[in-house]
């Protein structure tokens, strides 16, 4: 009974890290495909006023 505790757990682990990494890695794609600059340029700024 222990045993199979122990794999049930380990299994749940496995299927948690293997979800989040898939999570990330389209974000990463979702990020990639996405054109919108997050860093603005200062003098870029400064010309839009």
């Amino acid at each position: 009974m222990k045993f199979f505790r122990r794999f049930l757990a380990t299994m749940t682990l496995v299927l948690l890290a293997f979800k989040a990494v898939v999570a990330f890695l389209s974000w990463v794609e979702k990020q990639e495909e996405s054109e919108t600059d997050a860093w603005v340029d200062e003098e870029e700024f400064e010309d839009h006023k």
